[in-house]
């Protein structure tokens, strides 16, 4: 159980506040009077008793940022405070759930030792009420609630997920630290000749996680292994030659998640084209980082991107034409297949990012950047990562190497750069009135 101190007590009381006005809006919106918000259930494994790790529901998790909340749940009726069902279990076979005394005074607090009980008194609660919706997986045995995740409600809720409060910012920060710590320790392994897996377990033990902890699975990607965007694997030993290091790895803080990557070439006369490659995509990022004020629309973020890729193809001896043929024939979609970035907080992809109100209008990526995440207009308090890469990807080289513009790449230098894998840089920004406040570069700075 994480505790809070006095100012996180604040900016927490400030945050529900929030958060009752936003739910007493979105309830209005949709036609109902309340609401039961349930953490959920881990799911079991296939014919096993074992279960995934746990992550609650993270409408649950908004207004109680605590992991360790199974079967707990939620009542929140405008006008009144919200009301936390606690489930405390009587057992022996498992440390039961503390009970969270930073919620007291800020929620409603019945504290339950029977899950049978807990649910008696949630359909109690669901029965005097006419219009209720239900939040969660799966609603308990005896709720029968008869409106589950309405949209209408649920796209209200998410497209306010991107405005963060200052207790979720707060979290991030913190969040954030864990990463940086983390990522500073595994950047020393790596340059110690260290495996894939020994620094995996470099970056937890500096950071002070578990690897059910983590936002996400880490991606700890040496040499070609890099081209390979959510790598998986933790090679046990580490490779002949060390040439490249590509880290995507986070951390979480009373629920919310900082995403951090980081690039690094080897030491060595023979890694200087690679490395003269991390630099500009670093000094290429930043830029783009100064781009960014509320008005925005982050699809010409992303597009720059792509233009500031083409710049650095052209500069590095990669194509054989002008930056601009290289960003209009579509050449850099081969080298940076995913989008620029995408928002973040409680998950680390976080919800609302195609959205366009809050009434549930949709803007889908466009076809010639389908893996983009994020097409809103940028603005004040939003969360989000900008991650340029630059691949060497050989399943799309060779795919472009069989199109007509096959002709516009120095194929040579191309080739002699696929071992090193490629490229990533990632930083988590909140929006201000003027620009931007970079989380993770000020996190890296108080660490030098």
């Amino acid at each position: 159980m994480n505790t809070m101190d006095e100012e996180q007590l604040d900016l927490y009381s400030e945050h529900l506040d929030l958060l009752a006005r936003r739910w007493e809006a979105a309830l209005a919106f949709a036609g109902f009077d309340a609401a039961i918000v349930v953490a959920g259930q881990p799911a079991e494994y296939f014919l096993d008793d074992q279960a995934t790790p746990f992550r609650p529901n993270p409408h649950f998790a908004q207004w109680f940022p605590e992991d360790d909340a199974v079967g707990s749940a939620l009542l929140i009726r405008p006008g009144e405070r919200p009301k936390l069902y606690f489930l405390q279990p009587a057992d022996y076979w498992h440390q039961p759930p503390q009970q969270p005394d930073w919620a007291d005074g800020n929620l409603d607090l019945e504290v339950f030792d029977d899950p049978a009980r807990l649910q008696e008194a949630l359909a109690s609660a669901a029965a005097g009420q006419n219009r209720t919706a239900f939040v969660g997986e799966r609603q308990p045995g005896n709720l029968s609630i008869a409106s589950v995740n309405p949209a209408l409600l649920l796209n209200h809720l998410h497209f306010h997920r991107a405005y963060k409060s200052e207790f979720e910012v707060h979290c991030m920060k913190a969040a954030t630290e864990l990463a940086v710590t983390g990522h500073r320790a595994a950047r020393d392994a790596f340059r110690a000749g260290g495996s894939e897996f020994e620094i995996h377990m470099a970056y937890l033990a500096a950071s002070r996680q578990t690897s059910d902890a983590l936002p996400y699975g880490n991606i700890v990607a040496l040499n070609e292994h890099g081209a390979v965007l959510h790598y998986q694997h933790y090679d046990r030993d580490p490779p002949d030659q060390s040439r490249s290091f590509l880290i995507d790895a986070g951390g979480r803080y009373l629920g919310y998640a900082a995403d951090v990557t980081r690039s690094y070439a080897a030491v060595g006369p023979e890694h200087e084209r690679f490395s003269a490659l991390v630099t500009a995509m670093d000094q290429a990022q930043q830029s783009m980082i100064r781009e960014i004020r509320p008005g925005v629309d982050y699809l010409e973020l992303h597009e720059n991107a792509h233009r500031r890729i083409a710049e650095i193809l052209s500069d590095h001896g990669l194509v054989r034409c002008p930056a601009e043929t290289a960003f209009d024939t579509g050449i850099t979609r081969t080298f940076l297949p995913h989008g620029l970035g995408h928002l973040i907080g409680l998950q680390t992809h976080d919800v609302g990012g195609l959205q366009t109100s809050a009434e549930g209008g949709h803007r889908p990526p466009p076809e010639d950047y389908p893996a983009l995440r994020l097409t809103r207009t940028v603005e004040k308090d939003q969360v989000f990562t900008i991650e340029p890469g630059l691949y060497f990807i050989p399943q799309l080289l060779d795919e472009l190497k069989a199109k007509d513009r096959s002709q516009l790449i120095h194929w040579e230098s191309v080739d002699t750069l696929r071992g090193y894998g490629g490229i990533r840089i990632e930083d988590n920004v909140l929006v201000t009135d003027e620009g931007t406040e970079n989380l993770t570069r000020d996190a890296f700075a108080r660490h030098e």
